[in-house]
């Protein structure tokens, strides 16, 4: 387009000069025709670069929300959302633990909700990692159960095991508190705060590390509590309740508390403090030692102590 008018602002020159060259004498045309011709052939001055545009802090807000949107979109992208057979399978040796109450309308609607949640919107943890803690810890070597409110609602963060992060992501503040506790307890000697916030091992030694309601919406906390997950946790912990015996619970904060209820205390040992987020660790986490706890527990009951060490 912006040739084609050069092109025809050209013509149209020439067609005037052409006219006016026809009306003066035949001694100065040539005169003039060469000097209008020439000067209009001659180099044009270059023009003056313009101040590059100062960006607006809310445009570089803009340009960040719109990187954010294509890594949103991007994970949605990352695999599909397990059929319900799928779902099943990924609990492991826990499906037929829980064969009745995956067979029942409550399960069903959990999956429901949860695919069409995925579907629509950015939700953590991965798909294949809702449930991880079920892979990790099979019910034949739990020992301990942590219980966590739910995942970590931001991009990398939540991997299926409460409080847990992979390497290579920064611990988040509860972490940070609960490593800060274990490098106080006067009793957990050596421990050396990692670098990291994965927290497998715990769990591949027998730590059940539950999260009250398994899933969330991306930058929304307890966005998916109304989904079912904690009838489906209940459940969790009615088995554990009458399957095993002296497992040590570890309850941080109101919502975890609400689960004692359901704890069989003549078969079981529960330490129920605050929770280790900012807000809740002064309010009796800091001073509980719970870790150390634990494991005094689980020593008199000839058990194999908690290697807290990651």
């Amino acid at each position: 387009m912006f040739i084609f008018r050069k092109s025809s602002f050209f013509f149209q020159k020439n067609l005037i000069l052409n006219y006016s060259i026809a009306k003066i004498p035949q001694q100065l045309t040539a005169q003039m025709s060469q000097k209008n011709m020439t000067d209009y052939f001659k180099a044009k001055p270059e023009a003056k670069e313009k101040p590059k545009k100062k960006v607006a802090k809310n445009e570089m807000e803009e340009e960040e929300e719109v990187k954010v949107d294509k890594v949103e979109k991007k994970e949605k992208l990352a695999g599909e959302f397990p059929t319900f057979d799928e779902f099943q399978d990924d609990l492991c040796s826990w499906k037929d633990i829980l064969g009745t109450y995956i067979k029942s309308q409550k399960f069903k609607s959990i999956y429901t909700f949860v695919k069409k949640e995925y579907a629509d919107k950015t939700c953590y943890p991965p798909a294949h990692e809702i449930f991880n803690v079920f892979k990790q810890t099979p019910l034949n070597t739990l020992k301990v159960v942590i219980v966590g409110q739910d995942p970590y609602h931001q991009p990398g963060q939540a991997m299926g095991l409460c409080f847990s992060v992979k390497k290579g992501v920064k611990p988040p503040p509860s972490l940070v508190n609960i490593y800060k506790s274990l490098s106080n307890d006067p009793k957990i000697k050596g421990f050396k705060t990692p670098n990291h916030g994965d927290l497998t091992k715990w769990a591949n030694q027998g730590v059940f590390l539950l999260n009250d309601i398994m899933t969330v919406e991306y930058d929304k906390p307890a966005s998916h509590s109304k989904s079912g997950w904690a009838d489906f946790t209940s459940e969790v912990i009615k088995i554990i309740n009458k399957e095993c015996k002296d497992i040590v619970f570890l309850l941080w904060g109101k919502p975890a508390q609400k689960k004692a209820s359901i704890v069989d205390t003549k078969k079981h040992h529960v330490l129920a403090t605050s929770h280790p987020s900012p807000l809740g660790y002064m309010k009796g986490f800091d001073k509980a030692n719970c870790f150390s706890a634990c494991n005094e527990i689980l020593v008199k009951l000839g058990k194999e102590p908690i290697d807290w060490q990651v």
